[in-house]
């Protein structure tokens, strides 16, 4: 047990680390989309800057270098749309790269616009607060030490601005106008990409919560799995001596009576039954007794997980009804058995009189679909469906079987959904992909 409960904690460590990893990468992809939108309103900003300072203002610049750039930059947006909208999670460290060429691009065209002169400078304070909001630490420093360096090295190598012949009063004017386009320029994309961003960082944290709770679901799983396997290790001991003194009393002359060897036969069919019980957790747990998956076909395996729990169970009137025209063959799994059990039990319960389970086959998915004419599901059940503890018994412990038929479901892949008959009782469906209870690698139908 203690080998379990350590193997346990290490994949739920592992898990735990998993989610948090994705929950960022996540993150990551919305915060990439954000980068890519950014882009093309510089684009458009340096197209127009270019259009209105050679225009309108008539001053000098390379125009064909900077469409060079401005190319570069529109090729390189082009490429990231592709590869991003392909792959769902973004790093960190792809993040960063990312900025650095937008830093590039910004470096590139500022110096041959005028280095330190351009008062389109300041937009290197745009990049430093994008890092800071996108970034990890690490990676946001060295944003600062590269854009401290492009500023030193502008103010070295890049030549001033060859701007007409006026007055220095009109030169004052001209930077000032400029400042002022790049102040505005630059709050009103922070305001509104922080605000997007804000929104991409609350929505990560939302899903990485719901991943942690899904974590502590699993783990809660993962102990009553291990209490389980424990219970049935230490019942098999002496249900295993009672078997045996059953046995010898059948032989004893005491009790050749009729009545007495009754009795001892319907205790032995009773402790089979136990058996079977503890044969099935530690089958579920992966330790069977001796025993191994049966192979059989969809069809057969419901229609036999039916008459099983017909036999076990008293319904006035079960309706039962298999859509599934064609069969495929499947693993025997005594926990989806017991999960289509546990819902079945619960709708008896609500609903001795009627129970329906119609199964059908949609595409590569099985549809089970559990019915009852009872008093249905309370909102606050339906609205956390698969929460433990939600139950309508009002009593202590219970509220576990839908807990478990949702997390069974889950880890197959499938869907669970509850909901409300207008005319009076639930409907329970219960969608699992074939191909997580199907036999790997046959693909031939049973006819």
């Amino acid at each position: 047990m203690s080998g379990k409960s350590e193997t346990a904690a290490a994949e739920h460590s592992a898990g735990k680390r998993w989610r948090d990893a994705l929950g960022t990468s996540l993150t990551g992809h919305k915060n990439m989309q954000q980068l890519i939108q950014l882009r093309w309103i510089a684009v458009i900003g340096q197209l127009s800057t270019i259009f209105v300072v050679t225009v309108v203002f008539g001053i000098e610049l390379p125009v064909r270098l900077m469409l060079e750039v401005l190319v570069c930059l529109v090729a390189f947006n082009l490429a990231s749309h592709l590869r991003w909208h392909e792959r769902p999670m973004v790093s960190n460290k792809e993040l960063f790269l990312a900025m650095l060429v937008d830093v590039a691009i910004l470096t590139a065209q500022l110096y041959l616009s005028g280095g330190t002169t351009n008062p389109f400078v300041f937009l290197y304070l745009l990049q430093i607060i994008l890092s800071a909001l996108l970034l990890e630490a690490w990676s946001t420093w060295m944003i600062v030490g590269i854009t401290s360096t492009c500023l030193v090295g502008l103010s070295a190598f890049s030549h001033p601005l060859v701007l007409p012949s006026e007055s220095e009063t009109l030169f004052f004017s001209l930077y000032v106008q400029g400042i002022l386009i790049c102040f505005v320029l630059n709050a009103a994309l922070l305001a509104f990409f922080i605000i997007r961003i804000n929104a991409n960082l609350r929505a990560g944290d939302a899903e990485l919560a719901n991943l942690r709770n899904r974590a502590v679901e699993e783990e809660h799983i993962v102990r009553m799995g291990l209490l389980a396997s424990g219970a049935a290790h230490e019942l098999g001991t002496p249900l295993s001596t009672l078997s045996v003194i059953l046995g010898d009393w059948r032989r004893m002359p005491e009790f050749q009576n009729s009545e007495v060897q009754d009795e001892i036969a319907e205790m032995e069919a009773q402790i089979l039954r136990c058996k079977g019980i503890v044969s099935s957790i530690l089958l579920s747990a992966g330790e069977a007794r001796g025993e191994s998956s049966v192979k059989t076909t969809l069809r057969t395996f419901l229609d036999e997980l039916v008459d099983d729990w017909r036999d076990k169970r008293s319904v006035t009137d079960f309706d039962y009804v298999n859509r599934i025209e064609q069969d495929v063959p499947v693993a025997f799994d005594s926990v989806l058995k017991q999960m289509i059990w546990n819902v079945l039990d619960n709708a008896a319960e609500a609903s001795p009189r009627w129970v329906g389970f119609d199964v059908s086959r949609e595409g590569e998915s099985l549809c089970l679909r559990i019915t009852d004419v009872g008093p249905g599901f309370p909102a606050t059940i339906l609205t956390q469906l698969g929460k433990p503890y939600q139950s309508t018994k009002n009593r202590p412990g219970r509220g576990l079987g839908l807990f478990l038929v949702v997390n069974v479901a889950r880890k197959l892949g499938g869907t669970i959904v509850a909901r409300n008959r207008e005319e009076g009782g639930a409907i329970v469906e219960v969608v699992l992909p074939l191909s997580s209870i199907s036999l790997e690698g046959d693909e031939q139908h049973v006819g």
